[in-house]
């Protein structure tokens, strides 16, 4: 069994304080524990500062890897490549960044568009990390079902947000519902701010939900057996 870790605090407008949080609550977690992290929570969606947040990312990303050794770390970084701008979700293991992809559903209701590029729907997919299948959806991409339909067979999947407090019943309701229809863990991470739902969490394939509530980090224990018992006795033709 592997802990798994949901992370929940608040994002201030000091960068260094909030990677000095994320760094601490990722020490204290098990050594072998795969840790979620709310989305861009080192910077928030900082618009009038981009050019600091983006010169930000590299320092940030070489003190996490150092904080990985040992451990699965999930987050999305805002960073600029080639003159652009992604919300890119990075999976941390052994010092290493294992994989990242840029957020492919933008929210544009937000304004998001403004100022990143959007990925591929193609970059969604299953990644394998230490013998766990992995899936990623960021925030707003929760809402698109096409992008469950391509983590089917998923042991896990992890949701780092910044999803608005006035919707907050639809980020329990879903993400307990993805846990449910794909058959699979969930670990959703939301940030503590106001603003948000402040709902991180932990959902098993059976819909067994556990949210953080006040607690900066919660850990339960994924059970590669209670996946495969969901996939086989209510076989829905997920592998």
């Amino acid at each position: 069994m592997r802990p798994l870790c949901s992370l929940s605090f608040k994002t201030t407008s000091d960068y260094e304080e909030n990677l000095t949080t994320l760094l601490n609550l990722i020490k204290e977690t098990p050594e072998d524990a795969l840790v979620v992290a709310p989305e861009v929570c080192l910077t928030g969606f900082d618009y009038d500062n981009f050019d600091q947040v983006t010169a930000f990312a590299p320092h940030a990303i070489d003190e996490i890897k150092k904080v990985s050794i040992k451990r699965i770390v999930v987050l999305t970084i805002i960073e600029k490549k080639e003159d652009k701008i992604y919300n890119t979700a990075k999976i941390f293991h052994n010092g290493k960044v294992v994989h990242e992809r840029g957020k492919a559903r933008l929210f544009r209701f937000g304004g998001e568009h403004n100022y990143f590029t959007e990925s591929s729907d193609e970059d969604v997919k299953i990644i394998e990390v230490e013998g766990l299948k992995l899936g990623v959806l960021i925030c707003f991409e929760l809402r698109f079902k096409e992008l469950w339909k391509k983590l089917e067979g998923a042991d896990i999947i992890v949701t780092p947000s910044w999803w608005g407090a006035l919707r907050s019943e639809h980020f329990k309701v879903i993400t307990q519902s993805l846990a449910i229809i794909n058959q699979c863990y969930v670990v959703a991470s939301d940030s503590a701010n106001d603003e948000c739902t402040q709902l991180s969490g932990i959902i098993t394939p059976f819909g067994k939900d556990e949210r953080n509530e006040n607690r900066a980090c919660l850990t339960a224990l994924y059970d590669k057996k209670e996946v495969q018992t969901m996939r086989r006795y209510l076989d829905v033709g997920i592998g």
